[in-house]
């Protein structure tokens, strides 16, 4: 299966998700939907998110109705007309697109500091509003910039939109992507680069998604890396390596060990899935979900 990215699918499907979400609003009184009698009891320990992007041939609301019977807490990286769309069965957008930048195109060029803030201030009180806990945002590429100069910009840019994520009381997560296999050139591709840039910043309000795919391409000592910088990291993500699909033993995470660094940390965050499944969907995700289940 060719290696496919948020981008790729999410303009795939980005037709098909406009039809759906037309209806949103008509549902916006809808009664929150209990969870099925059969529904797994989990240990919490880690609480479990999904990924919106890789399921995107499953309507939201199908995937919806399939977390809440795997025991699942939220739908990860929805747009702010989706929001909403998860309380309607007991769950929550766990991590929200606010149009804070792009992967190629964001926060190290004080050029992108302008709409980065309209986006902020436009989308996140709506976050608020919905009770999404976590906003996203990116470093950008290096196209020829120094990493020096991209940390000064980036945390200038932060510092400019601080009051905006902590005045509404969500976490404005960086995210940490690998520069080796899918995003060529990406700044923000090493943990102690990230944690440079967040911790200058200062505010308990903007910290780091660490993605565990990627980080594992790019630095590995995954446990003891989350453990020393559990403070600056406010979001997880999966993904079998190599590859970015299931979590099963074709590839080299141990997720169990990891979720139980995760756990011993005291981390009370989302913990999401983010790999493309390469059979049932469905199945892969309950795999994976009892997989994290320490």
């Amino acid at each position: 299966m060719s290696t496919l990215n948020r981008r790729q699918v999410l303009r795939g499907a980005a037709a098909g998700s406009a039809l759906a979400l037309l209806g949103s609003a008509a549902h916006a009184e809808q009664q929150i939907l209990p969870p099925p009698p059969d529904a797994p009891k989990r240990n919490n320990r880690i609480k479990q998110s999904v990924s919106r992007w890789c399921y995107a041939k499953i309507p939201l609301d199908d995937l919806c109705k399939a977390a809440v019977g795997m025991g699942l807490k939220g739908i990860d990286l929805l747009q702010p007309d989706e929001f909403e769309v998860p309380r309607r069965y007991g769950l929550i957008c766990t991590m929200g697109y606010v149009d804070a930048g792009t992967i190629p195109k964001a926060l190290n060029r004080i050029e992108n500091h302008d709409a980065i803030e309209a986006g902020l201030r436009k989308n996140v009180p709506l976050a608020a509003k919905a009770g999404v806990p976590n906003v996203i945002t990116f470093s950008g590429n290096r196209m020829g910039m120094s990493d020096e100069e991209g940390a000064k910009n980036t945390i200038i840019g932060l510092k400019r939109v601080r009051s905006i994520i902590e005045d509404h009381g969500v976490i404005l997560n960086m995210e940490l992507l690998n520069s080796k296999v899918n995003h060529h050139d990406y700044m923000c591709d090493h943990t102690e680069w990230g944690v440079r840039v967040v911790e200058e910043v200062g505010s308990p309000n903007i910290k780091l998604l660490y993605d565990i795919y990627h980080m594992q391409i790019m630095e590995g000592d995954l446990v003891d890396t989350i453990k020393a910088n559990i403070k600056w990291l406010g979001h997880f993500h999966t993904g079998g390596v190599p590859g970015r699909h299931e979590l099963d033993d074709t590839q080299e995470v141990n997720w169990a060990g990891v979720m139980r660094g995760i756990a011993s940390t005291g981390y009370t965050g989302y913990v999401a899935h983010e790999f493309v499944p390469t059979g049932d969907p469905l199945t892969s995700l309950r795999k994976a979900v009892d997989l994290c289940d320490i």
